[in-house]
């Protein structure tokens, strides 16, 4: 699948190399009504709501965003809808994220 925006499409395994207990991983899932969102914009915006990052949820819905410590939205653009949800990731670790839209 392409999209037009060049976001990465997402997965739900933590890539190798990658040590979630040194870095802030925000990892989280895109459903419409309890089912998985493929295929939702998945933006990342800083504490003062500007944006940081893009990728595309996968089949499963499944995303992932690597940040600096600090407060963070998700926001999710589907043509099912939108939703977004606040994420306090205050250290290094897996931080997981649940956004819904409809």
């Amino acid at each position: 699948m392409s999209n037009s925006c060049g976001a990465p499409e997402q997965g739900s395994a933590i890539p190798a190399g990658v040590d979630p207990g040194k870095e802030v991983v925000l990892n989280g899932k895109v459903t419409s009504g309890g089912q998985p969102v493929g295929g939702a914009f998945v933006r990342l915006l800083d504490g003062t709501g500007e944006f940081t990052a893009e990728v595309v949820s996968a089949e499963t819905g499944d995303f992932r965003f690597f940040a600096a410590p600090g407060e963070w939205t998700v926001r999710a653009l589907h043509r099912s809808g939108n939703g977004e949800a606040k994420v306090n990731a205050s250290g290094p670790g897996l931080h997981e994220v649940a956004v819904s839209v409809g």
